[in-house]
């Protein structure tokens, strides 16, 4: 999988947020925080607003919030925000490709990573990284030292 910058960032703005708690926080105080360049962090903001998953007001009392509680935001729903389906291949979903001859059951591999990324990044929420206590099922790869080493 690769995750792109955007994606990235839209996390840690999002988790941020989430451990500020209820009150409006400047964008720029989300950027400063996470070390987010501050015009690419407006279209973020804008695409997660967009989406449903933050709320915004304008003015000295401004900011941006959840707009649903952290416990029920996963890491799945900011990345399908801003950058669209988790797993596809050049742009179409698993299901909807068609292989042949030796390489048909590429269609299956395709579905079973997109469904491992499933079980992690819907599994996991803004408040669950904002508190630092990750979900017990999505630890046991890590305990794996393969699983640290860049292959």
């Amino acid at each position: 999988m690769r995750l792109s910058a955007k994606a990235d960032y839209a996390i840690r703005a999002a988790v941020e947020l989430a451990a500020a708690g209820e009150g409006p926080i400047k964008g720029e105080r989300i950027a400063s925080a996470q070390d987010i360049p501050p015009k690419f962090l407006e279209n973020i903001l804008l695409d997660l607003k967009q989406s449903g998953l933050i709320a915004s007001r304008r003015g000295a009392e401004g900011g941006y919030w959840l707009a649903r509680p952290a416990d029920e935001v996963s890491l799945a729903d900011i990345i399908r925000a801003v950058e669209g389906p988790l797993a596809n291949v050049r742009g179409a979903r698993p299901e909807d490709l068609e292989y042949r001859g030796a390489a048909e059951s590429l269609k299956q591999v395709f579905i079973a990573m997109r469904a491992n990324l499933r079980a992690v990044l819907e599994e996991v929420t803004l408040a669950d990284v904002a508190a630092g206590e990750l979900p017990a099922s999505v630890l046991p790869p890590t305990d794996d030292p393969d699983a640290w080493v860049s292959h």
